[in-house]
């Protein structure tokens, strides 16, 4: 067998019967797969954040940001398995996912508690913006089941930010 009779048996292997067209399967595969991305990205630094908090409001934002992450990780494994049920692959690695994230990391030795849910206010405010654009690709593509979890997420997401904001009112 040739290498190339050996890849297309590979891809055979992972491909997934859909109804959507192989360019949308593509396009959203690649969305989906760079939100995921920055959900790990955002995972990790909202959990950099959990465990790295101190002062007076220690408990409080040491819970919230737990909650957050929490919320965060359960998406992952939608995504992914969305990406797969649509025919697509996703993602393979943490180098595929820092090649991919577009949240950036922060690797401070020290982020003051409002330097923390400011950054994750605003990444999270990102994540909408980003979420809203998969899911007008979604709608384009007439992936209705994509863009439904899409809402939820963007609604997730949403609520993050209002208690990111809310918690670092003066």
């Amino acid at each position: 067998m040739n290498k190339t009779d050996v890849k297309a048996r590979q891809a055979a292997a992972l491909s997934t019967p859909t109804d959507l067209k192989s360019n949308a399967t593509r396009d959203i595969s690649a969305a989906l797969t760079a939100l995921l991305a920055d959900i790990f990205a955002l995972y990790i630094k909202t959990k950099n954040f959990h465990w790295h908090m101190s002062g007076p409001h220690f408990r409080d934002y040491h819970l919230l940001l737990d909650e957050q992450s929490d919320q965060i990780f359960a998406t992952t494994d939608a995504i992914a398995e969305r990406v797969r049920k649509i025919g697509g692959k996703t993602l393979h690695s943490i180098g595929e996912i820092a090649r991919l994230q577009r949240i950036l990391d922060n690797d401070a030795d020290y982020v003051t508690p409002p330097d923390m849910l400011a950054e994750l206010r605003e990444d999270n405010k990102q994540l909408t913006a980003s979420l809203r654009e998969v899911h007008a690709l979604c709608d384009e593509h007439g992936d209705v089941a994509s863009a439904s979890l899409i809402e939820v997420w963007i609604d997730e997401a949403e609520r993050r930010t209002w208690f990111l904001f809310e918690t670092g009112r003066a």
